[in-house]
């Protein structure tokens, strides 16, 4: 039987999670996940050279290649950077070896679920994945058993599964406007199908179908005033979880609006599904800008940031065109791989220093200086600044505004001035002035904090040639 990468990328975390479920031993368990994860990682690749074929379950094109290969690598630094984070935690005594044994089993089924996802070709088992993908994070956000874990478990409970349900009601729509001309069943739900027939659905149908996926998906994205969950979830749970759900996530979220986007252009008489993403991400962009003053919690801060982003990124892709698009795709990519980073020195801070208050996290440069100045660079990334690699992709998403819509430009740039300067007014407090608080070392994993903040800035300097053709091409095909 010749080797499917697809299904590999499925199978290798669904078996892991089962063997680590039975597995004993920390030590023993961390390396296993890590290698799952590498492995995963490295069948991902192998879809840039060797596609399979779509077929009635499992899909690969140019689109969901960029997520799978993001999500891979990001699930693969960030079981890497988990490694000595959970140790730690074991150390001080707030998780049990039974806890970490749960903690790894569940970060392979979350693995598991988001890579189902994005390669299913089925819209029906696309929602059940993203619903388990879900229910994990749930599971995971809770861990510590504190009163405000389970608070913050049960808040990302309620309001996903609300966000869920409308997705599903969104999901029962798309099926009874395609039933009239594929028919019943499993053909009236996979994608291919439903894409090649759509210019035939019931346009009013598919119009309020959009509407439900919007808000349904665009809950589990983070964006504006469905965000709720999403700053409780960070500050909450693991610091590897939160880098899990900005990193990786709220992308599976993304992916599926863009998929019913894609359906919604290939039928004429359908509604544009532009006006209410641009309108989302805009309210997402300049609310979170300015909640960004107000945080003292420094993983509720980059909470914040995240949603700023997720805003960003749904506005470039409600613009549309080749030009949004492609700054869409790279400020996702960028987005992912930064915050990632930011989240592995957080970890390791709030560690050191015992606390996750903003007031007391001061000088870390010069207590902690790799933490500090590995922070540093997160920051000046995720704020925009050259040379680094969300500077183009904003400059990008700046320009194809102005040159299409330049009203619209006004609100954007003022959303990105405003969280320019929150996180700026924030950056000079932990990084710089007189070191508060613990300033004993802390044992660190800091391989995959500077990998991801090296691709960052390579990727602001320059973008091989491959890599903008593969954009390109997926930019073309989201219309």
């Amino acid at each position: 039987m010749p080797f499917n990468p697809a299904t590999a990328i499925i199978v290798i975390p669904a078996l892991s999670a089962v063997a680590l479920a039975l597995m004993p031993g920390y030590r023993l368990t961390a390396r296993l996940n890590v290698l799952a994860a590498f492995l995963t990682f490295l069948a991902a690749l192998t879809l840039l050279t060797a596609r399979p074929a779509s077929g009635g379950y499992l899909m690969v094109d140019d689109l969901n290649v960029v997520f799978i290969v993001l999500g891979t690598f990001v699930g693969f630094t960030t079981s890497a950077f988990s490694a000595s984070y959970i140790g730690h935690e074991l150390e001080a005594g707030r998780l049990t070896p039974a806890n970490l044994r749960f903690y790894h089993a569940m970060y392979q089924t979350l693995m598991f679920a988001m890579n189902l996802a994005l390669l299913t070709n089925n819209i029906g088992v696309m929602w059940v994945a993203i619903e388990i993908a879900t229910l994990t994070t749930v599971l995971m956000v809770g861990i510590y058993r504190t009163h405000a874990a389970i608070e913050a478990a049960w808040k990302y409970f309620i309001l996903g599964s609300v966000g869920i349900a409308l997705a599903l009601f969104g999901t029962i729509l798309v099926y009874m406007a395609a039933r009239p001309v594929i028919g019943e069943g499993h053909d009236a739900m996979v994608w291919t199908a439903l894409v090649e027939h759509a210019k035939d659905f019931n346009p009013d149908l598919l119009n309020v179908a959009f509407i439900f996926l919007m808000l349904g998906y665009g809950t589990k994205v983070g964006l504006a005033p469905l965000h709720a969950w999403l700053p409780d979830a960070h500050a909450e749970g693991p610091t590897p979880i939160s880098a899990v759900l900005s990193g990786l996530l709220l992308n599976v979220a993304l992916y599926a609006v863009l998929r019913f986007k894609m359906l919604m252009a290939a039928n004429p008489e359908a509604i544009s599904p532009g006006p209410l993403m641009v309108t989302l991400g805009l309210l997402s962009l300049i609310f979170a800008g300015f909640m960004l003053y107000r945080r003292r919690d420094i993983k509720r801060l980059f909470a914040y940031s995240s949603i700023e982003h997720m805003g960003l990124i749904t506005f470039a892709f409600g613009m549309g065109g080749p030009l949004a698009n492609f700054a869409g795709l790279l400020h996702m990519t960028m987005h992912s791989l930064t915050k990632s980073a930011i989240f592995f020195a957080v970890g390791h801070i709030t560690q050191a220093k015992g606390t996750r208050r903003l007031s007391e996290i001061t000088g870390l440069t010069e207590s902690h200086p790799l933490l500090g100045w590995g922070l540093v660079a997160g920051v000046v990334a995720i704020a925009g600044l050259p040379p680094l690699g969300l500077f183009m992709s904003e400059f990008l998403i700046v320009s194809s505004t102005f040159a299409r819509e330049p009203l619209l430009a006004v609100p954007l740039v003022f959303g990105l001035l405003v969280a320019f300067g929150a996180l700026m007014l924030r950056l000079s407090g932990m990084a710089f002035g007189e070191p508060a608080g613990s300033t004993a070392p802390v044992k660190a994993s800091y391989v995959p904090l500077f990998a991801h903040l090296g691709l960052v800035l390579t990727a602001g300097i320059y973008l091989p040639a491959p890599l903008v053709v593969w954009f390109q091409n997926v930019a073309r095909l989201l219309g």
